[in-house]
């Protein structure tokens, strides 16, 4: 008899911690250290999704393309920092996957750049060249696209993964020209090993896009609704804390292992908080006009398929 109730009292007890246990969230992150990539993990250690009851597991990629693909593979449920318009592409294809939030406005704090030993002077002298970007689909690749097509030259764009793998490219000359977003690169062109060639943002039709957005698998939306609105309120609260707080600042430093003063560096000279607004997405038309003329979108979304695929949760 006492056999039996402890057998009950064990499984009352298991029950009950199943019943408090977080909802796991997996996510798929471009390579760690970014600003714009790093509110999940801020968030993750100062406690805030845990206060909304979520225990995010996360997994790092080369780039945009390689997060959107991990998301509407089902692999992973929500995709930090993919292009907005290869989303739009995937979506319009039938890919299942949904814009949960907005990521980043603009594209300031995307630079190209060559070693201090190149013989490139400027941006103007790449004809002909190899020029990186992170990979297909992601916003470094549209980035790169428009600014070719804006100063009328004739490079090689190529596919080479995350900034700091890029870096170590670009020095030993595999790459002509090197791309990098912050902190990535500051360091070197402080200390002058590396001359900045051109900002994201010298492509004037990219400035007012949300070129990069945060992405959800459509089924995982679908099936677990209330947790994927309790991720994008946890977000939004973990991005307040990042820009209003010393801890959250000092936060992204230790995780991206940068001191302080680059880190405010970051923020104000390259993320002020208006380019990180989650509620919307910005630019569309001029995101759809890229979009078609560099051949990722046939045409542009209705009204109707905007609407289903951007699905940002209202604030409560």
């Amino acid at each position: 008899m006492l056999r039996c109730w402890c057998f009950l009292i064990v499984s009352i007890f298991t029950t009950f911690n199943l019943a408090l246990a977080d909802d796991k969230l997996k996510l798929a992150i471009g390579a760690p250290g970014n600003w714009d990539t790093c509110v999940p993990e801020v968030g993750v250690r100062a406690g805030i999704f845990k206060k909304y009851g979520l225990d995010i597991e996360t997994l790092y990629t080369n780039g945009g393309g390689e997060t959107m693909q991990a998301v509407i593979s089902g692999s992973l449920d929500i995709g930090i920092a993919a292009g907005t318009a290869a989303t739009m592409a995937a979506y319009v294809k039938g890919a299942p996957v949904r814009i949960l939030l907005g990521g980043t406005t603009g594209t300031e704090d995307l630079f190209w750049y060559v070693p201090a030993d190149s013989s490139i002077k400027s941006f103007s002298e790449i004809g002909g060249k190899t020029i990186a970007y992170s990979t297909n689909g992601a916003s470094t690749h549209t980035t790169v696209l428009a600014l070719l097509d804006h100063f009328k030259i004739k490079a090689q764009p190529v596919a080479t993964g995350a900034a700091a793998v890029t870096l170590t490219q670009a020095m030993s000359h595999q790459i002509d020209v090197g791309w990098a977003s912050p902190p990535f690169g500051l360091k070197q062109a402080r200390d002058g090993e590396i001359r900045i060639l051109a900002h994201g943002s010298d492509a004037p039709s990219t400035r007012d896009q949300t070129v990069r957005v945060h992405i959800v698998n459509a089924q995982t939306l679908a099936s677990r609704p209330d947790v994927i609105k309790r991720f994008a309120q946890a977000y939004r609260e973990s991005l307040a804390y990042l820009y209003s707080t010393p801890q959250g600042l000092q936060i992204y430093a230790d995780y991206a292992k940068v001191d302080l003063d680059l880190a405010k560096r970051i923020r104000d000279e390259f993320e002020p908080l208006p380019t990180m607004d989650p509620d919307h997405v910005s630019g569309i038309e001029a995101i759809t006009k890229d979009a078609i003329d560099f051949k990722i979108l046939q045409k542009p979304l209705t009204p109707e398929e905007l609407k289903g695929l951007i699905v940002i949760p209202p604030r409560s």
